[in-house]
This record gives structure tokens, sequence and C-alpha cells, in this order.
């Protein structure tokens, strides 16, 4: 089962619904207004399609996974703390960083002050080994002459 591609004309009475911010072949950008209303009508019992119909889309139009995904996202969104927004973009790259509090802080540092221990006990011990096998190489290398 391949995605369900919409016709140039779908797509176009997609994008005559006042609840469609952008249509393409293979997807649906609805507003913040449709995500609402469709989360409160259907915690209220109603179903996808029935909502759907009264929103002004055409379920078959949409298909019967799509549909399914769309419930499944806009109760994903309705537990966001941003909400219905459309996040992405806005969400990329590295996190700001985040101020800690004097506990966190020194949490923190004492952590990384163990891993560094850790480190210096790593490369302390692989110098030894080092200079083990260079002592054992030499012994050898006289006791063959």
């Amino acid at each position: 089962m391949g995605t369900n591609i919409f016709t140039q004309e779908q797509q176009e009475q997609l994008l005559s619904n006042p609840y469609v911010i952008k249509v393409s072949k293979t997807s649906i950008t609805y507003s913040e207004e449709f995500k609402d209303i469709f989360y409160q009508e259907y915690t209220k019992g109603r179903g996808p399609s029935e909502i759907l119909s009264e929103l002004g889309f055409d379920p078959k139009v949409l298909g019967k996974s799509r549909r399914k995904n769309l419930v499944q996202r806009i109760k994903n969104c309705a537990l966001r703390s941003s909400g219905y927004k459309d996040m992405r973009g806005q969400n990329s790259g590295r996190p700001k960083q985040v101020e800690l509090s004097p506990g966190e802080e020194l949490a923190q540092l004492k952590l990384q002050n163990e891993i560094l221990k850790q480190e210096v006990d790593f490369l302390r011990k692989k110098e030894r080994l080092d200079r083990e096998a260079e002592w054992r190489s030499r012994r050898q290398s006289k006791t063959i002459r």
C-alpha cells in the first residue's frame, strides 16, 4: 500500500477549505483552529469522518489511514505545552543552556569530576602498561643476542 496522492483537483478542493493552510500531493497542513475544533468534538465522542464532513472535508478524499493519523496527531498536539502550534523549524539545533540551581550545578560538577578522575586513572594504567611492554620487549631483545 502506497501513499494516497492527491490529484490537482483534490488539492484545489482542499485548499479552498478555510481550515487548510497548505496542501501538497501527499500532505495537508491544518490550521490551529481546525485542530482545536476537531479535538473538542472528538473528545465529545464524535467520529473523525463525521467531524471532517461537518468542517467541509470529504473523508473519502483524505482516506482511512490519513484520518486515523490525524486523530493521533491532534491528540498528541493537545498534550504538548505548545498546543496545536506548528513547531517545525523552531526546535532545530542545540537546546538553549538552562540555568541550573546551585544544587543541580554542584551535582553536575561532581559527576564531571568523577568522570575526569576515571579518565586520569585509565591513562595512568595505560602508560604503566606501555612502559612494562617496552621493558619486556627490550629484555627479550637482549636475551636473544
